[in-house]
């Protein structure tokens, strides 16, 4: 049976931190912090899902776990990596688009609709933290899937961190490591995870979940991830046209031969 009165008190969660962190950002006329709220929402949902269950199971505390490493390290991540760096060009272009009362409106526009989204998503969790059923071969696989996505995200991320860090890599594409593979390994890792949570979902009986993980996909594919991210970057960073030419934007795979422009970061992998 679908628990709705602990998945509401999961939205009630998310409804009052984004209202403390909408007004931080019109404080600091800066909203990119919703990024950094982002997870914290997933996990602060996960936890109003398994405190509020009748009882704890081996995988509902299985599933925190994994929920408070992924969470912890990308909010800790992405609030390392803007600090300092003014609001983000995405949410510059929203803003001027909807002046005056960007300030009001950025409630419902950005940080109304990434709860809303947040909270749909966030069904597998909900499912998994309401099972008592013993642990089984499924959530093996589950785990496993989840590190593997956990493992490729991080890595990814340190390597970008550590590319922009050299004052050579201005003006280059990185395209070596995990970014020789797939142009955006973070956001693969990112749905490997979502997988992982979802096949714990399924080992609970929540199998209906499934929007859940595929909504997460679609977000990081052609919503506010790979779409958006590559819209105009051709154009701001003229390397990065051949490195889309050879490289999957999404899918780890082999490359097609790299014609050679002098502009891309080549080196061991």
């Amino acid at each position: 049976m679908f628990d709705w009165a602990t998945y509401l008190a999961g939205l009630l969660f998310t409804v009052l931190l984004l209202l403390l962190t909408w007004i931080v950002s019109a404080f600091k006329r800066n909203v990119s912090i919703v990024d950094s709220t982002w997870s914290l929402m997933f996990l602060g949902m996960a936890c109003v899902y398994v405190f509020a269950s009748p009882q704890l199971g081996g995988r509902s505390i299985l599933m925190l776990l994994m929920v408070s490493a992924w969470a912890l390290r990308l909010s800790a991540y992405i609030t390392w990596r803007n600090w300092g760096e003014g609001e983000d060009r995405r949410y510059r272009a929203i803003r001027r688009k909807h002046q005056p009362g960007f300030a009001f409106k950025s409630l419902y526009l950005v940080f109304g609709l990434q709860g809303l989204l947040a909270w749909f998503i966030s069904m597998p969790l909900l499912a998994a933290a309401g099972s008592a059923a013993p642990l089984g071969l499924l959530d093996a696989v589950a785990v496993l899937v989840w590190v593997a996505g956990f493992g490729f995200e991080s890595v990814a991320d340190a390597q970008l961190a550590a590319f922009k860090a050299r004052s050579e890599s201005r003006g280059k594409v990185l395209d070596t490591g995990l970014w020789r593979y797939t142009r955006h390994p973070n956001y693969f890792g990112e749905s490997l995870v979502w997988c992982g949570f979802y096949l714990l979902a399924v080992a609970a009986g929540g199998w209906w979940t499934l929007p859940a993980p595929l909504l997460m996909t679609l977000l990081l594919l052609r919503i506010s991830g790979v779409t958006l991210l590559e819209r105009d970057i051709g154009e701001r960073r003229p390397a990065y046209r051949e490195y889309a030419h050879s490289t999957n934007a999404f899918l780890p795979g082999p490359r097609k031969p790299l014609r050679a422009t002098g502009n891309c970061a080549r080196g061991p992998s």
